[in-house]
């Protein structure tokens, strides 16, 4: 009998840094280390206190959608008996709550240390107090799987939280609440992904998070995945061991005696080694438990595995037996660390519901088993006809079992009818975008590739609202409702053309206003680059870097292991490198492919391009290829995650670098003003927050933005010193950041939260002088009234047109602001507390009339003057509202 570790750990206790990787060790880096627990809340406490430091922390970030897209759903809790309240966890996009079965939805956990989310638990005896385990759970070699920061409790369902620890256990796969006490806690942790630690297996606390027992503690490369108790006996769990990727130490351990000792149960289970697995217990035969085991030894006629298998306990889990009758391999093939789950149906144990790339039903006890049904009805219509692949989660009414949630890259789905049919809850603006660009359309649109919701596009003045429709349109979907996309642009000569991509340098060009929305279909053309025959295949990462030339719009960059260039749109490829990669490590390595992660073109010579590698290789070209030279002496050997060519200057270049694979998340941040040839670092005073992304300002040489896995930052004096830029944006990772030069506003593609806009044009118009003004407001650009036939009542503002404008404030005050129309009549007035800085103001283009009883009437075209007096200073600008286009 394997004793458990009854080591108690206080809620601030911090697992110690690990080791050097092995394939670190390979390429011959300095080692590195996996940033501690401690070094982690340390730079979240920096990220808290720049925000409130910030001149800009009044500014407001503008929420555009998509909505329809989804997002991978990772964990759904819902408080027993309640038929409208559900918890939702997607696995980059914060906590969502619904009172109302899912017609509207609130972020509930969006301004915490982390915004990655493992599961959910709700207490039986009290559905105030929700848990939150962080990290998401799966170990992806390719796009993003992102550490929590531990465990976080609420006990006034979801409104406030507080971080109960655990913080270096960084994914989370279950939380169990005891039933009878909402004190006693079960954490099943996970682990680092990338390098070993030792807050991993399962914890325990009986005083409601404020202290731990590490009861189940394995070795430092083995954690516990899923958990599942006993409904009849509270003090009986089972507990899945998982050695990532696969390994001799996973396996299942009990306990029945609530977690003091416990003991590994094979019998009948396979040898190994073994992968994930799923756990269930029957509700209604607490004796019937599942396990759908990812079986990683040989499978037959040479397959490398067996796959997935559905073993069955009738003995409480003393002993087990393989049910399924027919291969369930094709359900999750070699990808069984992303799946697993099992459930068993409250009201028939020999009802269950298996998880992989589709979803499966047994009404036999696990021997036979059938697809999900297809049929799929939509809040929003996405022109997808069947259900998303990849399922993730999936809950069961105990009160009324017909009634099904699930999770899945897609988003939610709820069925009635026990997964025959579902109604696809794509109404939360979660989704997880690689790259956004934008194009000169008034108003613009903003094009973005997503994590398998495909690629996008959408006006910029688009609103987050409950109730409308939602105006972004799917560039391409796959066959499955989905598709993997990264880059995504616009033809800048024929707006009817984009540009998108797969994996692995699957590009193709699509014309939006063809018939077919289906990639590969009669509107898309493959230009994916191939090498000419009798040459090596040229080989690409998850994601293919490419960029449309400044110089010439026909002429198209894309990198894999070499830069390669297209005369004619895509049609047809040459390569202008030899082999810049890095030796390629595999799907579990750092470097997974080694090959050219960013390209960027210079604007003051053609022909002058970089390009940086997985490995952390920066090449440099002057001759369109002709010629290469490595200019990353003395960077950090990881992933550049850009490289930017200046704007303002020719000889200016910067790079981020993140080392986010390595469980590395410090701050990497360089600039180069002599090509390259010497670096040095501005991070400055940012807080340690993997980069992702640097910008320039089009306006101002001085200007930069970053966006980091924690928001983002601006630099008025090019990098010195930086702020936050974070105001209203919730904790999420922004992968790309681009600004519309014509309307001076910033767009930031969140891998997570969708796509953000925020006026910049003050912070590029905060001149001395401002800062010299009590009081400032700043030029407010003209907005068009929008005519909406359906709405009749003044007080209903959705889908209705608001001005945003803004001022400066040299002191923290409460303001005034005074409109008055062409005749100098006061229209409204407001009142709001004003931040040191600049702030935004919000107009809804509403007229209150003088006297008892008036009625609040929408504002006419016209012009209208907005004052902000603020002690004894006051300041002013003209608005001009345009009448609205009748159709």
């Amino acid at each position: 009998m394997r004793r458990g570790l009854l080591l108690t750990v206080a809620v601030g206790a911090l697992a110690m840094a690990s080791t050097q990787s092995p394939a670190a060790a390979a390429r011959g880096a300095a080692a590195p280390q996996a940033t501690t627990a401690e070094a982690r809340l340390q730079a979240w406490d920096a990220h808290v206190r720049l925000d409130a430091a910030s001149p800009f922390k009044g500014m407001r970030w503008r929420p555009v959608g998509p909505t329809k897209a989804g997002a991978r759903v990772e964990a759904i809790a819902v408080p027993p008996g309640d038929t409208g309240t559900i918890y939702v966890g997607v696995g980059s996009g914060n906590v969502w709550k619904t009172a109302n079965n899912g017609l509207t939805w609130t972020p509930i956990f969006e301004h915490e240390s982390t915004f990655t989310i493992g599961d959910i638990a709700v207490s039986a005896s009290n559905p105030d107090i929700v848990w939150v385990g962080t990290g998401e759970t799966q170990p992806r070699h390719s796009g993003y799987s992102y550490a929590g920061t531990g465990v976080f409790k609420s006990s006034d369902g979801g409104r406030t939280w507080r971080n109960m620890g655990l913080q270096d256990t960084q994914h989370i796969g279950k939380v169990i609440i005891d039933p009878r006490n909402p004190d006693v806690v079960y954490v099943g942790a996970i682990g680092h992904f990338w390098s070993p630690n030792a807050e991993r297996g399962v914890f325990k606390t009986t005083d409601g998070g404020r202290t731990w027992q590490h009861v189940l503690a394995i070795d430092d490369r083995t954690g516990v995945v899923d958990m599942a108790m006993d409904p009849s006996d509270p003090q009986t769990l089972y507990a899945w061991a998982w050695q990532l990727v696969s390994g001799p130490e996973s396996g299942l351990y009990k306990t029945t005696d609530a977690g003091r000792t416990w003991k590994k149960v094979t019998r009948g289970l396979p040898a190994g080694p073994m992968g994930r697995a799923g756990l269930d217990v029957a509700p209604g035969d607490p004796k019937v438990v599942y396990a759908f085991i990812d079986n990683q030894t040989p499978g037959p006629k040479g397959r490398a595995i067996v796959g997935g298998e559905v073993y069955r306990s009738d003995d409480r889990g003393e002993s087990w037996r393989k049910v399924n009758e027919q291969d369930l391999y094709s359900v999750f093939s070699i990808y069984g660390w992303k799946f697993c789950d099992v459930r068993v149906s409250p009201d028939n144990a020999d009802e269950i519901y298996i998880l992989g790339n589709r979803g499966l039903r047994s009404e036999d006890g696990g021997r036979t088993y059938e697809e999900f049904g297809q049929e799929i009805l939509r809040v929003h219509d996405t022109r997808g006809k069947v259900l998303h692949l990849d399922q993730h989660e999936i809950w069961i009414d105990p009160m009324n079992p017909a009634r099904v949630l699930l999770g899945n890259d897609g988003g939610l789905f709820m069925s009635y009818d026990r997964a025959r049919t579902w109604l696809h809850l794509n109404d939360i603006p979660a989704a997880e975008f690689y790259f956004v660009a934008t194009d000169m359309r008034t108003p613009f649109r903003i094009y973005g590739g997503t994590q398998d919701n495909a690629a996008l596009y959408g006006p910029s003045d688009a609103e987050v609202e409950d109730a409308t429709d939602d105006p972004w349109h799917h560039v391409y979907l796959d066959p499955w409702t989905g598709g993997d996309s990264f880059v995504t642009l616009p033809d800048p000569t024929d707006d009817r053309i984009i540009y998108y991509e797969h994996q692995n340098g699957a590009m193709r060009r699509m014309d939006i206003t063809g018939s077919s929305v289906i990639s590969g279909g009669p509107s898309s053309v493959n230009i994916a680059p191939r090498a000419p025959k009798g040459e090596p295949a040229w080989r690409f990462g998850w994601y293919t870097p490419f960029i449309i030339s400044r110089f010439d719009p026909h002429v198209l960059y894309a990198g894999g292991t070499k830069l390669l260039k297209s005369l004619d749109r895509g049609d047809h490829w040459f390569a202008v490198s030899p082999d810049l990669s890095d030796p390629a490590e595999g799907e579990r390595g750092v470097v997974p492919y080694g090959t050219i992660t960013m390209i960027s073109e210079s604007r003051f010579h053609q022909g002058v391009l970089y390009v940086g590698t997985e490995g952390g290789t920066i090449w440099l070209t002057r001759d369109d290829g002709v010629s290469w030279t490595k200019v990353s002496e003395g960077l950090p050997r990881k992933w550049v995650s850009r490289v930017i060519a200046s704007e303002h200057d020719a000889g200016t270049v910067y790079a981020a670098i993140t080392g986010f694979r390595q469980d590395d998340f410090s701050a990497y941040l360089y600039v180069s003003t002599d090509f390259g040839r010497t670096w040095r670092s501005i991070v400055s005073n940012l807080p340690a927050e993997s980069i992702n992304v640097i910008k320039e300002d089009p306006a101002s040489a001085d200007i930069l933005y970053v966006g980091t896995d924690g928001g983002v930052y601006v630099s008025l004096d090019k990098g010195a010193t930086w702020q936050s830029l974070c105001a209203t944006l919730p904790t999420t990772p922004v992968h790309d950041l681009t600004v519309q030069s014509r309307d001076h506003v910033l767009v930031a593609g969140t891998h997570g939260r969708s796509v953000w806009v925020l006026d910049v044009a003050p912070i590029e118009a905060l001149t001395e002088e401002v800062r010299a003004s009590d009081v400032h407001v700043f030029a407010i650009r003209p907005v068009t009234l929008k005519y909406d036939p359906w709405i009749g009542e003044p007080g209903d503002r959705r889908r209705r047109a608001k001005v945003e404008f803004s001022y400066y404030l040299k002191t923290a005050q409460p303001v005034t602001i005074t409109v008055w129309d062409e005749a100098a009549h006061v229209v409204r007035t407001l009142q709001a507390d004003g931040q040191a800085g600049i702030n935004t103001g919000v107009w809804d283009l509403q007229i209150v009339g003088a006297g008892p009883g008036a009625v609040p009437r929408d504002a006419s075209a016209g012009h209208y003057g907005i004052a902000v007096a603020a002690g004894g200073s006051q300041d002013s600008a003209v608005l001009r509202v345009d009448p609205a286009p009748r159709e």
